[in-house]
């Protein structure tokens, strides 16, 4: 038997090293165990990842999706809360809400690139998605850029012609 994987491993590109730098420190309540010129690597031990970040705005991805922790306790849940918001980076908070077929608690911050994390607390498994994200007839699950691209994204998108825009993927 192949044992599992003692640490994890992201790296993500970011705009500004020193703008994300001063936000890792602050969400993560650590300072990098490496600074170089565009470069940046925090280790954390709960939980075990190392996440490295690359200085090069070219190649930072506006239709990346998220990235989370799962805390243990709601006591935990609260206190990280807490702390997040003392230190002014909370983009929104959730309770009871139903995401990936789970209920939680969370709250949600956006790194300066606006790559989102949630921490989240699991309560229990739901048979749906949370209401917000499901496709109505009535309701436009987003917004596009063209037919074409609402064509390839399989739902029932609006099409505008504006900035920031989805122009490739929706839903």
């Amino acid at each position: 038997m192949t044992p599992s994987f003692p640490r994890m491993h992201v790296s993500l590109y970011v705009t500004n090293i020193q703008e994300s730098i001063n936000f890792y420190s602050k969400f993560f309540n650590q300072d990098p165990e490496k600074i170089k010129p565009g470069y940046a690597k925090y280790l954390l031990n709960q939980p075990p990842l190392i996440i490295s970040f690359v200085e090069n705005k070219d190649r930072v991805q506006s239709n990346f999706g998220h990235l989370g922790f799962q805390v243990e306790t709601l006591e935990e849940l609260q206190l990280r809360t807490e702390l997040a918001k003392s230190l002014n980076l909370i983009s929104k908070e959730e309770k009871n809400s139903n995401c990936c077929c789970a209920k939680q608690d969370k709250f949600w911050v956006n790194d300066p690139d606006n790559i989102q994390w949630e921490v989240y607390y699991f309560h229990e498994d739901a048979e749906f998605n949370d209401p917000h994200f499901h496709i109505s007839h009535e309701v436009n699950c987003c917004t596009v850029s063209s037919h074409d691209v609402k064509n390839s994204c399989g739902c029932n998108a609006s099409i505008e012609n504006k900035e920031n825009i989805k122009t490739e993927v929706c839903c």
